[in-house]
């Protein structure tokens, strides 16, 4: 698991992040933000939050500074219309890479699989 620090440096994203660690007290609470040139925000993902984003303009310059090195084999992710979470990507018609569209519902994720939640 890692932690990230996200900006939008030209365009607009709505960034989202769904809590996930077996155990918080925000267990399945959502939080959505929008990143964008005009702003400047970035935002700081912590350890055990499912992170996506949607971009909201024609293009976007969107980047990561992340904990550690990618690695697939530790990817984990959570369906992004799960109707339970209600986010709405402001977006009609979303372009999906096809892990994206595999991904299991939060309630469908074994607990094995979720991170846990330290004080």
């Amino acid at each position: 698991r890692i932690c990230e620090l996200v900006s939008c440096v030209k365009g607009a994203v709505l960034d989202v992040c769904v809590d996930i660690r077996k155990g918080s007290p925000t267990f399945g609470e959502t939080f959505s933000i929008e990143l964008n040139d005009e702003n400047r925000f970035m935002l700081f993902i912590p350890k055990g939050l499912a992170h996506g984003f949607s971009v909201l303009s024609e293009q976007a310059d969107f980047f990561y500074k992340c904990s550690d090195y990618y690695l697939p084999s530790a990817e984990r992710g959570v369906l992004w219309n799960d109707e339970a979470l209600g986010i709405n990507w402001k977006v009609q018609q979303p372009i999906l890479s096809e892990k994206d569209t595999k991904h299991p519902v939060l309630s469908e994720i074994l607990t094995k699989d979720l991170p846990v939640f330290k004080d």
